[in-house]
């Protein structure tokens, strides 16, 4: 029989190590140290500079082998903050990192990039940046404040300098491991709110971005996780997977998930004060590419809300492979430009100008979208002698504006080949409802197409197709229109679509 001093030991002893252990029955670490940015300097005053403090109180840190750096409430000033492998930067409530202005020159100077940069100078830098680091494992930034980007330009060059400007990133993270940001406010973010460049093992959750330009950009990063974020980016994309040579070599973007997101097009700020004014603009959508050296694989986005901007963009025109995409539960409204749009190009803006990409393996299901523009609705294009392969759409619902002419339907828009990979550079489609060229293997189930004023173009229009299988599409279709028009097509298979027969 134990003692009874030595079974109160051997019980405590015993709730630790059951209490200490996580779920995958490993212990857990110890709880971290905190270290208080005030402590070491930071005023909180939004006056005076407090980015090197804030520096210095993370190098601190990091010195006894990691922690959190707690930024308390208050107005924080700040150039660039350099992060370190194992620190949380948490920003609590009431707690803003303010952008410096530019007159300050409070950010770091560009790195060097080695080579010929054929991607954008935001994408080819990070030290310019508010918040940055690279090579990093176990990095954190969390809390309920906010980073106010302040003095951030979103330009990807200073004018009349002809070089990279200071300070256009809020967070910038290079080639770094298990990366967590969670919960955090990002308001007028420069170039890019957030942008994570060769990163492997992100988690983006709970994050609210209204910004002037890029919301998050996953470029070139594999086992990615974006879910429950709001973004707001009515002059550039609000989400956007990417897969540059800002590595110095094609980098494929894959196992991604974004899951229960919403992206707008709102005025920038009014998002955040709950106005929600629509833009000129009206961007702010969940886009793949354009740079696509290395191309996207196996990636997964689902429930997820487009309100006043553009639709979902898969763009495959810099020689990589889009293959495996899986995209459901998607409900849009105000609609600029297009619903959905699948396409091949031959931008190829890199150094192998030759070779020309692949898209294959993407189903689009249960989706919903209603005041979708005019120019055009579904696209579906390839190239000619380099088709788009095996889509299917399943489950579509699509309300267009309408107002289509006669000439509109008799148009043929010119093939996309080398430009820049956007359909106004296409211009009007001859259908209203679907549009596909130079596609093998393209199934169409279960799709409704509806207008509200009278559109005298053709609901489908399928140019070069091989292999067309329609199920149960209903559409719209105005008197003495012809339903659709197939120009080039093998292997039609219609079923239980009496609009076509």
């Amino acid at each position: 029989m134990l003692h009874r001093t030595s079974t109160v030991v051997f019980c405590a002893a015993l709730l630790l190590f059951h209490t200490g252990r996580t779920r995958t029955g490993t212990l857990s670490p110890p709880t971290p140290s905190s270290y208080n940015v005030r402590n070491f300097g930071a005023l909180g005053d939004g006056k005076n500079l407090d980015s090197p403090a804030i520096n210095k109180t993370i190098e601190e840190c990091a010195k006894t082998g990691g922690g959190t750096v707690l930024v308390p409430a208050g107005t924080y000033l700040s150039g660039s903050i350099h992060l370190k492998s194992n620190i949380n930067l948490y920003l609590d409530a009431g707690a803003v990192i303010l952008g410096a202005p530019q007159e300050l020159n409070a950010y770091d100077p560009p790195e060097p990039f080695e080579g010929k940069a054929y991607q954008d100078g935001g994408h080819t830098y990070f030290h310019n940046s508010l918040i940055w680091g690279e090579n990093l494992t176990n990095v954190s930034i969390t809390g309920p404040g906010m980073i106010n980007g302040g003095g951030l330009t979103r330009r990807d060059k200073e004018v009349g300098k002809g070089s990279i400007g200071l300070g256009d990133k809020a967070i910038a993270l290079k080639q770094c491991r298990h990366v967590l940001i969670r919960d955090l406010t990002i308001f007028h973010g420069g170039h890019f709110a957030i942008i994570a460049t060769g990163c492997d093992d992100v988690a983006i959750d709970n994050v609210t971005i209204d910004t002037d330009r890029d919301g998050i950009n996953l470029d070139c990063c594999r086992g990615v996780t974006v879910s429950n974020c709001r973004i707001n980016a009515p002059n550039d994309d609000a989400l956007c997977p990417k897969s540059s040579l800002a590595l110095g070599r094609p980098v494929i973007t894959e196992n991604i998930t974004i899951v229960n997101c919403q992206v707008s097009g709102y005025e920038e700020g009014t998002l955040l004060d709950g106005t929600r004014k629509p833009s000129r603009v009206k961007n702010g959508r969940i886009k793949f590419g354009t740079e696509s050296n290395g191309g996207f694989r196996n990636i997964t986005i689902a429930n997820c809300t487009f309100r006043e901007c553009r639709g979902l963009a898969l763009e495959e025109v810099d020689g990589g492979i889009m293959e495996n995409i899986s995209i459901s539960n998607i409900t849009m409204m105000e609609v600029d430009d297009y619903p959905i749009y699948i396409t091949l190009g031959r931008r190829n803006r890199g150094p192998d100008s030759v070779t020309v990409g692949k898209v294959r393996n993407i189903l689009i299901s249960n989706v919903i979208a209603t005041g979708i523009d005019t120019m055009s609705g579904v696209h579906i294009t390839g190239l000619p002698g380099y088709n788009v392969e095996n889509v299917r759409l399943q489950n579509i619902r699509l309300s267009y504006k309408g107002g289509g002419t006669k000439a509109d339907a008799e148009r043929v828009p010119p093939e996309l080949d080398k430009g820049y990979p956007e359909p106004r550079r296409i211009g009007v489609t001859p259908a209203y409802g679907v549009f596909a060229r130079h596609v093998t293997g393209l199934e169409l189930s279960d799709i409704r197409l509806e207008f509200e004023k009278e559109d005298l173009r053709p609901a489908i229009v399928c140019v070069d197709v091989d292999g067309l299988e329609i199920d149960n599409l209903k559409a719209h279709v105005a008197s003495g229109v012809k339903p659709a028009r197939f120009e080039g097509v093998k292997n039609l298979v219609i079923r239980n679509s009496p609009v076509l027969e």
